[in-house]
């Protein structure tokens, strides 16, 4: 029998009182949160407000009140919920601070309880209405410091493994990178490969190149069609402007010549991203996508506009010189590299999977840990 159980055999046998977090916790607002426009990169007090992020900028002003700490922050309009117990400065509008009103409830346990419930959407904010009435379990004070120390044990495990499974995938895709970097190179240096017949054309002589229509502002959370910007990141949309084989890149930004997507069907795409259309059969679409990842960015900085190479010209696209090996060796290339990519796909997909995991465990183990009988009125 665990320490744990021990404590519920002998302290709470029939049952724990279950209550509503509104009567456990009180509101402790600062009285001047700080506002959004004078969040910090640097600062003498950490901002913890009701984004994602843990600390959300920083303050030369401490916002908060001597009893402030520790306390649960709670996102009104985001249903984030964060614990602190150090001094620092409450953020934007939405931000509620609690602590614990009495001493029947450690204020890290009443932290996990709030964490675990499941907070209904009722939109963009007052969460808190509805949250205040939702009942935890509130066994007694030495159940509730085993809890926290067993969750604190695991979560501090968590962070560990988490840390190190990130260092090992980082370390390993370093290694991939300058792999595929060197076959990058070798593979799409002809000068160096006699015999090959290669013939060298200009890009417009064998795609069709143009923009699309669409802003930035006109993504979907959830869409049927793939909307290609000027990022890496893959928007959605419910209409598409081109059904067909192409190279998307970005036009200006600070990805120019660094983001290039391959797309076979429908799309969207944004205004200032450029679509290639491979038109000439005797170049493989793929294989042409493999050789502008590899080559174009050397080559604007040659033709940029200017030397931070902020944007790409039309005539620098139409004049992208481009080796045509035949199409066996161009089969060969994508092949080779096919699979580097699906390696490092598969990597890089591994971390976030194992990193799920490991959180539904936690998320799963914490359940039990905070599942209590209520006991009879």
């Amino acid at each position: 029998m665990s320490k744990l159980d021990e404590l519920i055999a002998k302290l709470c046998p029939d049952g724990v009182e279950y209550k509503a977090l509104g009567d456990l916790l009180k509101d402790n607002n600062a009285h001047r949160p700080v506002a959004k426009a004078d969040y910090k990169q640097t600062g003498e007090f950490p901002i913890i407000d009701q984004s994602q992020a843990y600390v959300a900028g920083y303050s030369d002003r401490f916002s908060a009140v001597p009893t402030l700490y520790p306390c649960i922050i709670f996102g009104d309009h985001t249903r984030v919920v964060k614990y602190a117990d150090k001094p620092f400065a409450q953020g934007d509008s939405g931000t509620k601070v609690f602590v614990s009103i009495n001493g029947n409830a450690e204020i890290k346990y009443l932290y996990y309880a709030f964490v675990n419930l499941q907070i209904p959407s009722r939109g963009y904010n007052r969460h808190w209405t509805i949250v205040s009435k939702m009942k935890i379990p509130v066994p007694p004070l030495p159940i509730q410091r085993e809890i926290v120390r067993i969750l604190d044990t695991f979560t501090e495990l968590t962070a560990e493994l988490t840390a190190e499974l990130t260092a090992e995938l980082t370390a390993e895709l370093t290694a991939r990178k300058k792999q595929y970097d060197y076959y990058g190179k070798s593979l799409f240096n002809f000068d160096e490969r006699k015999g090959m017949a290669v013939d060298w054309l200009q890009l417009s002589q064998i795609a069709e190149i143009g923009t699309g229509t669409s802003n930035t502002n006109e993504e979907l959370e959830i869409g049927e069609y793939p909307f290609f910007v000027r990022s890496q990141e893959v928007r959605r949309k419910n209409t598409f402007e081109y059904d067909e084989t192409a190279i998307i890149t970005s036009g200006d930004g600070v990805g120019v010549g660094k983001i290039f997507h391959y797309i076979e069907g429908k799309y969207a795409l944004h205004q200032r991203a450029y679509r290639i259309h491979i038109t000439d059969k005797k170049v493989l679409p793929k294989y042409y996508f493999y050789y502008m990842r590899n080559s174009f960015l050397s080559y604007i900085k040659k033709n940029a506009v200017n030397s931070s190479v902020t944007s790409i010209r039309r005539p620098m696209l139409d004049k992208f010189p481009v080796p045509v090996p035949p199409l066996s060796e161009q089969r060969r290339i994508v092949s080779i590299l096919d699979r580097f990519d699906a390696l490092c796909n598969d990597l890089t997909s591994g971390l976030p999977a194992e990193i799920e995991a490991r959180r539904k465990q936690y998320e799963y183990y914490r359940d039990k840990l905070l599942t209590f009988k209520e006991k009879s009125a």
